[in-house]
């Protein structure tokens, strides 16, 4: 964890020097503003790594990695196709019980958005289907269970800035596990792009178990910068994650997120 901890902050200051000393890049703008729309007709593949301290009642720590490869199709001239998936690889200390170590994948979400090709105004929609597969590798690490439901996501750019929400809600509908999963998420989401390819971010996500009555509330504000790594596009990002609410036996103290995304333009 020390040294995972190290690479976030060198992975901070990367990305103030970048900030700070690239020279403005329409392209790489560009694909920030690309990146920072969920549904944009762009090849990425995001890791996304999220660390977490003080979970629990024995000071547990999370290390949670989210592999989340985004691939458009076009439909027609006037709809795409956005695929999603989040593949979580996990590694967890003291969060079913003292001294317990689980590692593996958790389970997989695959969405697909169909979107219009050309935005109105900055104005960008899509909706399609949301589906749960039982990957997890741990019984901890997942529900057991086949589930899907709808999703939504909506947002609009205008000039620098890029706000919206994407929700969606999952039933489960067969599989081994013993409690059904019903759970709707929440993630409302801000950016703002410098020409230099630099941007902030703040980002909330919300998990509601209607069948618990419980939530899970996490505020994630980041800096991030696209650069170059030989040949390669990619996306750097960092910052401090802040668990707002939660039920007590899994409410982390505090937290840490930092992101590559490689990006693959047309």
């Amino acid at each position: 964890m020390k040294r995972l901890t190290t690479l976030y902050i060198l992975l901070f200051f990367a990305i103030c020097t970048q900030t700070a000393t690239a020279q403005t890049k329409d392209d790489d703008h560009d694909l920030a503003k690309k990146l920072a729309n969920p549904i944009a007709n762009l090849i990425s593949v995001p890791f996304q790594n999220n660390m977490d301290f003080g979970i629990g009642e024995f000071n547990g720590t999370r290390n949670t990695v989210n592999i989340q490869p985004v691939i458009p199709f076009k439909i027609s001239d006037k709809v795409n196709l956005i695929t999603r998936m989040v593949l979580p690889v996990v590694h967890q200390e003291n969060i079913t019980g003292l001294n317990n170590i689980e590692t593996g994948t958790g389970d997989m979400v695959l969405s697909g958005f169909f979107s219009p090709s050309n935005s109105k105004k900055g104005l960008t929609w899509g909706i399609g289907p949301a589906i749960l597969l039982p990957s997890a590798s741990n019984e901890f690490l997942g529900t057991g269970k086949f589930g899907a439901g709808p999703t939504f996501v909506a947002l609009k750019q205008q000039n620098a800035f890029t706000y919206g929400l994407l929700v969606n809600q999952i039933w489960s509908f067969a599989g081994s596990g013993t409690t059904d999963v019903n759970q709707f998420f929440l993630q409302p989401f801000l950016s703002y792009n410098w020409k230099s390819g630099a941007g902030a971010s703040a980002v909330f996500e919300m998990t509601h178990d209607w069948n618990h009555q419980s939530t899970v509330l996490w505020f994630t504000p980041s800096i991030n910068g696209v650069t170059s790594l030989g040949k390669q596009k990619v996306q750097l990002s960092v910052g401090p994650r802040f668990n707002l609410a939660a039920p007590t036996a899994h409410k982390s103290r505090y937290g840490f997120r930092a992101s590559v995304s490689f990006i693959f333009p047309k």
